[in-house]
């Protein structure tokens, strides 16, 4: 009779570790999965002209750190987030970003070119390094909060020893960006995102005497927590996009054809943007640091007294 029990006890054991065996232990490295949201930002409408866009980091601005046992040094959001901002910029298709992070990089592979350059045969005008594209607008920003155990809760029950538990967790972290206007440093718009990240236990178990001295015990569990990284960068995209919907909305920049507003992505994004006090003063804003071919920011005083943006050029 024990034998059989033993030899029961470790089918089910082998059993219940081939149900939770990954499907595959190895996995090829792929391209980071889109979200709903970037989705969103790839379906937007085209502009009348790309903006050059500069970003300089996107700061953790939490303070948050790991729960023990975790390191203290190991910060509980990405520190990634200037990467992600400039990935979800390129992808609205509204923004030429510069680089601004690393400048200093930039500007000594630069010089390097210079110093390597040959001199040029008699009669052939020498190579010149083109110009660095100046920005029309600045963003700003950082990832604000992440508060940890916003709701937590479970459920479990048990019946003649065999039983089932479940509990959940769900964290927040919030994202702010705003757009500046390099020339008057105008604060554009300013927008704050939220996204929830949940995380949940199932933990089904038996305990149970299959005669007067022989206890049959067996637990099994699953645990799926949400990539907090990929809950940043969807909160960001998430940011862009209505940085684009409420510039639209507020004139500062405008579509490629304005029957675009009827687009459903757009529509649903300009439902949500709050309305917005009319801005006094006349302001001219134009890309001295431009090439040819650049998009151009002008900004001029309406009849209304609101301020519009036009954009012309297109850098595509």
């Amino acid at each position: 009779m024990k034998i059989q029990l033993l030899l029961s006890l470790a089918a089910l054991l082998l059993a219940a570790g081939c149900a939770h065996q990954p499907s595959s232990v190895r996995d090829n490295a792929q391209l980071t999965p889109d979200t709903a949201i970037t989705r969103d930002l790839l379906a937007l409408p085209a502009p009348k002209g790309r903006i050059a866009v500069a970003v300089y980091g996107i700061r953790d601005q939490t303070g948050q750190y790991k729960p023990a046992p975790d390191s203290s040094f190991s910060t509980a959001v990405t520190q990634g987030a200037s990467s992600m901002l400039i990935r979800a910029l390129q992808d609205s298709g509204w923004f030429i970003p510069v680089e601004r992070e690393n400048l200093q990089n930039l500007l000594t592979e630069r010089k390097i070119v210079r110093a390597l350059e040959m001199p040029p045969p008699a009669g052939t005008p020498p190579v010149q390094v083109p110009p660095l594209l100046g920005a029309s607008v600045l963003i700003e920003g950082g990832i604000v909060a992440f508060e940890s155990n916003v709701r937590t809760g479970g459920v479990g029950a048990r019946f003649l020893g065999i039983g089932l538990s479940t509990q959940y967790r769900v964290d927040q972290v919030t994202v702010n960006l705003r757009t500046v206007d390099i020339r008057g440093g105008q604060i554009l718009q300013s927008v704050s995102t939220t996204k929830t990240i949940y995380s949940y236990e199932l933990h089904p178990s038996v305990f149970k005497f299959v005669n007067v001295k022989d206890l049959a015990e067996f637990e099994a569990g699953t645990t799926r927590n949400e990539p907090t990284q990929l809950c940043v960068s969807e909160a960001i995209e998430a940011a862009v996009t209505h940085l684009v919907a409420q510039g639209i909305q507020a004139g500062n920049w405008t579509l490629q054809n304005d029957a675009d507003r009827a687009n459903p992505v757009l529509r649903r994004y300009l439902e949500q943007a709050p309305a917005r006090r009319a801005a006094t003063g006349a302001a001219t804003v134009t890309n001295t640091g431009s090439t040819a071919g650049a998009p151009v920011v002008a900004r001029d005083a309406g009849a209304d007294g609101l301020v519009a943006a036009v954009i012309a050029g297109s850098a595509s």
